[in-house]
């Protein structure tokens, strides 16, 4: 496939990327920063734009089969993840490119609670992530009406970030995975493995999909 990953060099971008390449696939590589470039492999086509710029979008995702999206705003800055889902929607909708979203937990359902939402337990969302929970939330609301639906939104389990590559996990459409020890967690390698399992066999087109262990 040819694939173009905004926020590439971003701590799940890079494992994307190099997940990407392992299984064949042709990857453009695009970042904000001309001097992280220098973070990526050799044999990615690295390109300079702005997510949140249509015209960039477009350009980068003409003749391609498949766009990821796995960009974080800085903190302050979350609102700009609604902003970004309506770039890529737009902008796609001219290429007719299919949009991979890496997104947040915050519109999963809560395991045993009657469809609470993850953005409102505390327990998973303390004060402190609650912009950034907030955010996740708007930008698969936008998603969902938006009128570009060749989209799959990913969401991660609660925690997620550097490990194993144990190629076990499993996969739901839109609760919260937790494990035995009621841990909601998954490494950026495994997510990056069911992320390339959903691009190259898409079976949540136009809706949410989550891992974890």
């Amino acid at each position: 496939m040819r694939i173009t990953v905004f926020g590439a060099t971003g701590n799940i971008g890079q494992v994307v990327v190099a997940e990407a390449l392992n299984r064949g696939h042709q990857v453009t590589a695009v970042t904000r920063s001309a001097a992280k470039a220098t973070q990526l492999p050799a044999s990615v086509q690295v390109e300079v734009a702005d997510v949140n710029n249509v015209e960039d979008v477009i350009r980068l995702s003409q003749g391609q089969d498949l766009v990821i999206s796995a960009t974080r705003p800085t903190e302050g800055q979350e609102k700009q993840l609604v902003s970004i889902a309506n770039a890529l929607l737009e902008g796609l909708l001219e290429t007719h490119t299919r949009l991979l979203l890496v997104g947040g937990a915050a519109c999963l359902t809560v395991p045993n609670t009657g469809g609470k939402l993850v953005l409102d337990d505390v327990s998973l969302v303390p004060p402190a992530w609650k912009s950034i929970a907030q955010a996740c939330y708007e930008q698969y609301q936008h998603c969902v009406s938006h009128r570009n639906q060749n989209w799959t939104y990913m969401s991660p389990a609660a925690l997620i970030g550097p490990g194993a590559r144990t190629e076990q996990f499993r996969v739901s459409d839109g609760e919260l995975l937790v494990d035995e020890q009621g841990k909601s967690h998954i490494s950026w390698q495994d997510f990056a493995i069911a992320l390339l399992d959903e691009a190259q066999s898409p079976k949540f087109l136009g809706g949410k999909l989550t891992v974890g262990y």
